[in-house]
């Protein structure tokens, strides 16, 4: 099945705890997120194995998204185990045979218009997938992105709510990544409020230099899956990760710099406000913790089997 957009989309669509299919899942003019933006979603990526289908990190998706409800006061009325049940259903029901993207996405339904939404409103919950393939492009994947930093900034700590993965929040994302877009590039970087590098539209960011993996803190960024991911690979590896604050010429002058992120996985950075970065090609840090990454996400690393959920 394919969106107007073209893209291919799984069969079945879980919906408040039924199923139907992407074509009939529709939603009233007057669901209360679709004006004020407050939802939360997570993203959820499905590899094929040589064992079948798996899905990376479930638990901990779920987790994640379960505390942006609790952060945003929407009373999610399923347990987190019903919610990894009906993902992994959805996954099967979804005939999509090499893996997919996965959409939790909560949000307030049809009730009252206004900013308040009152203390028990209608919530929605819902489970979709389609194929999402490069994140930022084949040619970022393999060469690397060209990025740049732009004019708006994440938003401070106590601004909005930076560890949940609010569907409102990412309007500053859009508007950033519209604004490099246009000028060629491929991936908005934005700065927090104080100018210290924070994160990509919807990605993490790494940077190494003199034998030091350094990501930013978990200050105003959300807390990566992916981050954490590849900050204890390269743990077990015997690189030093520091998680600090650093700035837009510390980036300009790294050997190597990388996004993270379920969508983006591992995309290497070749080029940040048309200054390469170290030789203007993937590091050799940056492919081997890619190939860790794929070795386990791909099922060829059975240490960390335990991050895979079965289909």
């Amino acid at each position: 099945m394919s969106s107007k957009s073209g893209r291919q989309l799984g069969k079945a669509v879980w919906w408040n705890g039924k199923w139907t299919n992407s074509e009939d899942a529709k939603i009233s003019l007057f669901t209360h997120s679709l004006h004020y933006g407050l939802g939360a979603f997570e993203g959820i990526r499905c590899y094929k194995t040589k064992t079948g289908q798996a899905i990376f990190r479930l638990p901990e998706h779920t987790r994640r998204f379960f505390d942006s409800c609790k952060i945003l006061e929407i009373k999610i009325p399923y347990t987190e185990k019903q919610i990894n049940q009906a993902i992994t259903e959805t996954v099967r029901r979804s005939g999509l045979k090499s893996g997919c993207y996965i959409r939790p996405l909560v949000f307030l339904g049809d009730g009252p218009l206004g900013v308040f939404p009152g203390f028990d409103p209608p919530v929605e919950v819902a489970i979709m997938t389609w194929v999402w393939g490069a994140y930022l492009g084949a040619e970022a994947k393999a060469k690397g992105a060209r990025i740049k930093i732009s004019s708006f900034s994440r938003g401070a700590v106590n601004h909005t709510m930076s560890k949940a993965k609010l569907t409102g929040s990412y309007s500053t994302g859009i508007l950033a990544k519209l604004e490099v877009k246009r000028m060629g590039y491929d991936e908005a970087l934005l700065l927090d409020t104080d100018g210290f590098v924070a994160e990509g539209s919807g990605e993490n960011i790494f940077i190494y230099r003199d034998g030091l993996l350094k990501t930013t803190p978990l200050t105003s960024v959300l807390p990566g899956i992916t981050r954490a991911t590849i900050i204890q690979l390269a743990q077990a590896e015997g690189i030093p990760v520091q998680e600090a604050r650093f700035t837009r010429d510390e980036l300009y002058t790294a050997e190597e710099a990388f996004f993270t992120g379920t969508a983006a996985e591992v995309t290497p950075i070749r080029e940040v406000d048309d200054r390469k970065i170290g030789s203007g090609k993937p590091g050799e840090i940056t492919k081997s913790l890619s190939k860790k990454f794929f070795d386990i996400v791909e099922g060829r690393n059975p240490k960390y089997s335990k991050w895979l959920t079965k289909i």
